[in-house]
């Protein structure tokens, strides 16, 4: 007997996993389904794939070469998917769409207008910074501040993103110096994230004194009234809480790009969404690069009551 793809897909996620327990967990099924699967291969190889060390799963020398044949059929089968998908000619299904945790809030805001014209489209809006696999599916389209060096990938921008420093009315009219107020920044491992240099410099190489790991929280923290904190003009002028302190910053600014796999770029549901999304980024262009008056500087002006 041959062995089947379900059996050989489960090789492939314990050989990737290293676990039982990570690969059950990955593959969505029991633990002692993927222990009987594993053992019945090997009965039908003749072979033994894995060997069976105190903490985790190692291929041998079989177990190997078939890793290899594995990855390639996988390789294979992912090709067949998202080309025979491409072959769809309705404007109907489901689009997954991945973006940062903000921007992934950002889109909810405006998911009517997004939907206005595609009731019959379902979306997946996944909010998170680590970078979803197209190849695999894991997302339609993903919205990202950098091109990855990814084969098979189309990219387009979308826009810019401008930022500026907001805070908590306690802070609007503070005549204290920025740097020797509290603030509100990313921990170590989200250096990396826009405007962190900056933020590193003005405070003399100072940490912030809350951190985080995610816009989300360091805009709670500053609503609150915790500090100052550094945030996408989009996320901070919508909010009444906050006001914002200075004008936008010049030097600290993201690129918007929007990702699709070249398999499925020509899909007519993720065409329609990509079209609706880039038009989205158009109208929304103003508030996007902070052209706006924040809702708490209008309000305290009069404009809004």
């Amino acid at each position: 007997m041959k062995p089947n793809w379900d059996d050989l897909r489960i090789f492939l996620s314990l050989a990737r996993e290293g676990t039982l327990t990570t690969a059950a967990k990955a593959l969505g099924v029991s633990h002692p389904t993927v222990a009987r699967r594993v053992q019945a291969l090997e009965k039908q190889i003749g072979a033994r794939l894995f060997e069976r060390l105190p903490d985790r799963f190692v291929p041998t020398a079989a177990g190997e070469e078939l890793l290899a044949d594995t990855e390639a059929m996988e390789k294979a089968a992912l090709s067949i998917d998202r080309r025979s998908a491409g072959l769809s000619d309705t404007v109907s299904g489901v689009v997954r769409l991945s973006a940062g945790e903000a921007m992934a809030a950002w889109l909810a805001r405006h998911l009517p207008a997004l939907r206005k014209d595609l009731a019959q489209i379902e979306f997946e809006l996944t909010a998170s910074h680590t970078l979803a696999n197209l190849s695999r599916r894991e997302a339609d389209l993903l919205i990202r501040e950098r091109v990855p060096d990814l084969h098979g990938i189309v990219t387009r921008k979308l826009g810019r993103v401008a930022y500026a420093i907001y805070g908590h009315r306690a802070f609007a009219r503070t005549k204290t110096e920025l740097r020797a107020l509290p603030w509100i920044g990313f921990d170590d491992d989200h250096l990396y994230m826009p405007g962190q240099a900056w933020l590193h410099e003005l405070l003399g190489g100072a940490k912030p004194a809350i951190r985080g790991n995610n816009w989300l929280v360091l805009h709670e923290a500053a609503r609150a009234g915790a500090g100052l904190a550094m945030l996408p003009c989009y996320l901070g002028d919508a909010d009444r809480q906050l006001h914002r302190i200075g004008g936008v910053l010049p030097e600290v600014f993201a690129e918007q790009w929007l990702l699709v796999h070249r398999d499925l770029r020509a899909l007519p549901r993720v065409r329609a969404v990509m079209d609706a999304v880039i038009a989205l980024f158009q109208r929304e262009r103003p508030r996007l690069e902070g052209a706006v008056t924040p809702a708490a500087n209008q309000r305290r002006s009069g404009l809004i009551r």
